[in-house]
């Protein structure tokens, strides 16, 4: 491992998690790094354009060119590709939004976000990153990754976004196994208040978990008794095509979404 790419990256991380601004100062106490090695650290990422100083503060923020990245990287992710056609569907066919996520560490980054077809103003969510444990994206995710990966998002400290999100491991535990047996994930009011989502595991051509697909809405349309089968069977039929769609055989993708 590179000691001075790694220190780049954990500088680009902190701006991102603690930002707008920081200086050299703040940023080397958090690196616990000498501030002449932060200094010419920034110094390179300014030269790149990925970093950008203030000249009032003299405090640092992140770049443009991180956005080019950041577009080129959607671009060429293939789940995203793929999953463009298959979201509007499912859009069309539940009425709610859709978003497409892939596991990053012990987060979901939302890669694609297809809107309501109806309805108020909307928010693209896609970049947004949210803890495994608090959305349904995550627990599809989580319950068909390997062991080892599954028992490292259990064991890690559970995120707590509202009043409903789960902090016991043993509940999530029960909670990833019945999504092995439903072939579909749930989550009430654990990311934000008043919001629910539904989301299914799509595979690719190795039966690897790659991502997931879900609708996010109101907790009233979507986990009313009357509306949620009718709903989870619209995620499941998508989440199944489109795994299909990245070369998962027919057998292999209706067995692991519950078909």
């Amino acid at each position: 491992m590179v000691q001075s790419v790694q220190r780049a990256i954990q500088i680009l991380r902190e701006l991102a998690s603690a930002g707008p601004r920081l200086g050299v100062s703040e940023l080397a106490d958090r690196l616990g790094v000498a501030k002449p090695t932060v200094h010419a650290l920034l110094r390179t990422l300014e030269a790149e354009h990925v970093v950008v100083q203030d000249r009032e503060s003299s405090k640092y923020q992140l770049g443009p060119d991180l956005v080019l990245l950041g577009n080129a990287y959607l671009d060429t992710q293939e789940l995203r590709t793929r999953s463009l056609t298959w979201a509007d569907q499912l859009a069309t066919r539940t009425g709610e939004a859709v978003w497409v996520a892939v596991l990053t560490g012990d987060h979901v980054l939302v890669v694609h976000h297809a809107f309501r077809p109806e309805g108020a103003v909307q928010i693209l969510e896609v970049g947004a990153s949210i803890p495994w444990s608090t959305c349904a994206l995550g627990k599809a995710i989580a319950a068909h990754s390997p062991a080892a990966d599954r028992e490292r998002l259990l064991g890690g400290e559970p995120a707590v976004l509202t009043g409903a999100s789960i902090t016991d491991p043993g509940v999530l535990a029960d909670q990833l196994d019945e999504v092995l047996k439903t072939g579909y994930a749930v989550e009430d009011q654990e990311c934000a208040i008043g919001d629910a989502g539904i989301a299914a595991p799509v595979f690719d051509r190795s039966g690897d978990v790659v991502g997931a697909i879900g609708i996010i809405g109101p907790v009233e349309r979507l986990l009313a008794e009357t509306a949620r089968q009718e709903l989870a069977v619209a995620v499941r039929e998508t989440a199944r095509n489109l795994s299909r769609d990245l070369g998962a055989s027919r057998g292999s993708a209706m067995r692991r979404t519950g078909g």
